[in-house]
């Protein structure tokens, strides 16, 4: 990616927040559950990240004041904007619609046609009465279609509204909504904030996507940070795993959320996708693989197990003890979730459901993808693909023993 001064401002501020705290790279990753190296590219500029929470994570555990957060945010929001620039093609321009008599396809209410043309051998009426008035006669020939014109022009801009509000559904019934609150209550802010990641790849690198493309018409792989933009160019699906980080942090820094359970809904099955699989990249080596719940999406009723993590970027494997519900959450001490959610036959749409209670209240929050379900599908028997950069090219991958 490009930089730009967006992002060497950026960069610079997370660079100054390292070298406060004065741990290394590997040390403070471990905290943040990302690799020694994202986080070096974090802070040379190679890379942006997706979200602001893992540089809150970062800003808090250096020390951090509020105003120092909000200027951080700041910087990355730009830093931002510039990397979706970078990776996003230019937008199609979309004709307007024209809500005209002649683009809408509605019958509108007939318009009064002209009259009968006057007979030139017929006397003038105001001829033989040089004093009669020329307003009266003007008056029923001009004023008496205007309440018809009218009612013509309501009729058309009715049919428009009704014709746009049925063309554009908001939503479909395999779109749960994301906001969640306890029933027969009227709806109050959270006491805490959350934030997801759902383009995640394992270790930062390895990951698998189904894309109905042929080799040829998909672009070489991107980046760890700019995976949403290139899945979504290519209309990428989860290939076997999807993984999905939630960060959950209180609004207060003494009054404490308690989260009590995370459930897994399953709202639509289906066979297998019958795309090809095309992996990220093979053999990462060792990175952080931090504590998380393992999803078997292939189960009746799949169940969030927590699972220990293990951190293999030293010379040691160093076990991360799983997460254990019940547990708290504050302004100053936030909590991350890493959600793997794995499939071999189906094609799983999914969302999860994250229990809470606070000073009295409690409730439900629906975490889902945008307000769309998460997608995971099995990539069993499918052609397999890994992409050769000495030769800019998706060739078939041999260690899968399967063909294109």
């Amino acid at each position: 990616m490009p930089k730009d001064a967006a992002v060497e401002e950026f960069a610079g501020l997370v660079r100054a927040l390292k070298a406060r705290d004065g741990r290394s790279y590997e040390a403070l990753g471990r905290r943040l559950s990302v690799s020694a190296s994202t986080l070096h590219r974090y802070c040379s500029g190679a890379t942006v990240p997706e979200e602001f929470a893992v540089v809150d994570r970062l800003a808090l555990l250096c020390g951090a004041e509020e105003e120092e957060r909000r200027a951080l945010e700041a910087a990355w929001t730009e830093a931002d904007r510039a990397r979706r620039r970078a990776a996003s093609p230019a937008p199609t321009p979309v004709p307007a619609v024209s809500a005209t008599p002649e683009s809408n396809p509605e019958p509108s209410a007939p318009e009064p046609g002209p009259g009968p043309a006057p007979d030139p051998t017929a006397p003038d009426p105001s001829a033989a009465d040089p004093s009669a008035p020329e307003a009266p006669r003007a008056r029923p020939r001009r004023g008496a279609p205007a309440p018809l014109l009218v009612a013509a022009a309501v009729a058309l801009v009715v049919l428009a509204l009704a014709a746009a509000l049925l063309g554009h559904p908001t939503r479909t019934a395999s779109a749960p909504a994301p906001a969640s609150t306890v029933p027969g209550r009227t709806a109050a802010p959270l006491p805490f904030t959350w934030s997801i990641g759902s383009q995640l790849w394992e270790g930062g690198c390895g990951h698998t996507y189904l894309v109905d493309r042929a080799p040829r018409a998909v672009a070489p792989p991107p980046v760890a940070a700019d995976s949403g933009a290139w899945a979504g160019t290519h209309g990428a699906v989860h290939g076997g795993e999807a993984l999905v980080r939630i960060t959950v942090q209180g609004r207060s820094p003494s009054d404490a959320v308690v989260l009590h359970a995370l459930h897994v809904r399953v709202v639509d099955r289906a066979a297998p996708l019958p795309w090809n699989a095309y992996r990220m990249d093979n053999g990462c080596g060792g990175a952080v693989t931090p504590r998380h719940f393992a999803v078997d999406l292939d189960r009746p009723r799949p169940l969030a197990r927590p699972v220990d993590g293990l951190d293999a970027s030293g010379a040691e494997v160093r076990k991360i003890p799983a997460v254990s519900f019940p547990y708290k959450v504050t302004s100053s001490d936030p909590e991350e979730l890493l959600v793997s959610a794995r499939t071999a036959g189906c094609d799983c749409r999914w969302y999860l459901e994250l229990e809470w209670s606070a000073g009295g209240r409690t409730g439900t929050v629906r975490i889902t993808d945008g307000g769309k379900p998460f997608r995971t599908s099995g990539t069993r028997g499918r052609p397999a693909y890994v992409h050769d950069s000495a030769e800019g090219r998706w060739i078939t991958d041999s260690d899968s023993g399967q063909t294109g």
